[in-house]
Order: C-alpha cells, then sequence, then structure tokens
C-alpha cells in the first residue's frame, strides 16, 4: 500500500470513542432537540391527558367497577400508553428529518457508532414516553376518579412505559423508509389504527368475533393486554408477549434492514 493510500485511510478512520459515543451529553442534546419540537409535544403529551378527561370521566360509565379498579382507570391506562407509544414511535422517526438535512452523514465523520446512535434514539424516545405517561397519571390522581390498588398504579405505568419502547423501533423503521414530508402524518394514521385494532379506544369485547380474531394480528393488541392485566381479575393470556415479541422482532428486523441500506448508500 503507497503512502497516499495509507493517508486516505487515515482520514477516513474514525476515532475510537468509549461507548461507541453514548453518553449524557449526547442524549441530552437529543432530548432537548425533541422538546423543541412543537407538533410532537401536542400530540403526545397534550393530546392523551385531554382524551383521558374527555373520554375517562364520563359519569355513565366512569364510576362502574372494573377489576380491581374502575373503568375511568381503565381509560386512563389506556391513553397513558397510546401517549407512550405515540412518543417512542415519533422519536424513532425523526431520523427521517435528521436524514433529510444530512445529519446521518455527519455523524458518520463522529466516533459514534450505529448501535450508539440507535441506543441514544431509544432512550430519548423513553424520555419523551415517561413524561407522557406521568402527566396522564397526574391528572388522573388530580381528578380523583380513577380507583386501583397503589401498586397496580406503579406496575401499570412501568409497564405502559417500558413496553412502549418496541414502537421506538417501529418509528426507526418508518423513518428511514419514508421521506421527511409525510413521516408525521402517516404514523398519526397508523397508530390510530392500532390503537382502535388493540383495543385501547374500544374494548375488543364489542368487537364482532372476526374482528377480535384479526385484532389479536395488531401490533398494539399484546402490549394493550399486558398493560390492562394487573387492573384486570389476574387472568393472563399468553398471546400477549407472543405477540409483543413478535412485533419487536419485525420491527428491529425492519430498522436494521433499511438502516443497512442508507449506511450503504451513503
Amino acid at each position: 500500500m503507497n503512502t497516499e493510500a495509507l493517508d486516505v485511510s487515515a482520514a477516513l478512520a474514525r476515532p475510537e470513542s468509549r461507548f461507541g459515543g453514548f453518553n449524557p451529553t449526547v442524549v441530552r442534546i437529543e432530548v432537548t432537540r425533541l422538546l423543541r419540537n412543537k407538533r410532537t409535544l401536542v400530540f403526545t403529551v397534550v393530546l392523551p391527558p385531554i382524551w383521558f378527561l374527555v373520554f375517562g370521566l364520563n359519569s355513565a360509565y366512569a364510576d362502574l367497577p372494573h377489576g380491581r379498579g374502575n373503568e375511568s382507570a381503565s381509560v386512563m391506562i389506556s391513553m397513558a400508553l397510546y401517549g407512550a407509544v405515540l412518543a417512542c414511535t415519533s422519536g424513532g422517526a425523526m431520523v427521517s428529518l435528521e436524514r433529510s438535512a444530512g445529519w446521518s452523514r455527519q455523524l458518520r465523520v463522529t466516533p459514534m457508532v450505529p448501535a450508539a446512535y440507535i441506543a441514544v434514539k431509544m432512550v430519548t424516545s423513553l424520555v419523551l414516553g415517561g413524561a407522557s405517561v406521568l402527566i396522564v397519571y397526574i391528572v388522573g390522581v388530580v381528578t380523583h376518579k380513577p380507583h386501583m390498588p397503589t401498586w397496580v398504579w406503579i406496575v401499570t405505568a412501568l409497564i405502559a412505559w417500558v413496553g412502549a419502547l418496541v414502537f421506538s423501533a417501529l418509528g426507526l423503521f418508518i423513518g428511514y423508509l419514508l421521506p421527511s414530508e409525510n413521516v408525521m402524518q402517516i404514523i398519526g394514521f397508523l397508530l390510530m389504527l392500532c390503537s382502535f385494532g388493540g383495543g385501547l379506544f374500544i374494548p375488543l369485547s364489542q368487537f364482532s368475533h372476526v374482528m377480535r380474531e384479526i385484532a389479536a394480528f395488531t401490533p398494539l393488541y399484546g402490549l394493550n393486554g399486558l398493560v390492562h392485566a394487573p387492573l384486570g381479575d389476574g387472568g393472563f393470556d399468553w398471546v400477549w408477549p407472543v405477540n409483543l415479541i413478535c412485533w419487536l422482532v419485525v420491527f428491529t428486523g425492519g430498522a436494521a434492514w433499511r438502516f443497512s441500506g442508507d449506511t450503504a448508500r451513503v
């Protein structure tokens, strides 16, 4: 290898960095950038508690018993889960805007490795998802309408928060797959369909038999069942975790596939 080739290789080589470039400073910058997006904040932090106030405080059914609590608690859990899922998906999909602005190319000349970049995106999504869950639950506490044991408050909030991380992979998949102009509109519509299919907005018991069979294959079916299980009568369906794991594999595989394609092209 001649001297000129060695110089080019040295110029293209990335400097090594601890944890591949993953560090609290990068996470803080990403969270700040996400919080500056007013549209994302409205849909993920403001809208879910408003929907809880509209549907969770309805005097016609809010005080009716539901497992270990009441219907208002069930609606609150559903809205917290919807907000967390929307936050995590939106956080991952921000990669579409970064690609259009050339930010992805810029990162490739830094010490940050792809795995660290994905990890930063997922942690950022968790921060926003946690804020969405926390705000909905605070509104529930302030209204004094939802009733359930203290441990159910804690466990359902944790399941909604951590489980929504699966949809961060969906956001990355869509972010790499679609142009930035359409990605947020498509995500909003897609999650709306998934929420109806998974039983977040309308109980699956009100669906026809055929629709209930179809709902078992939709992305939010498993997570919705798991997050509501502590509030129910103790019943557990193994289809819930199987559904969640299968969609995790699909979303993660899709994100990895499109990430590899994007890297190869650039």
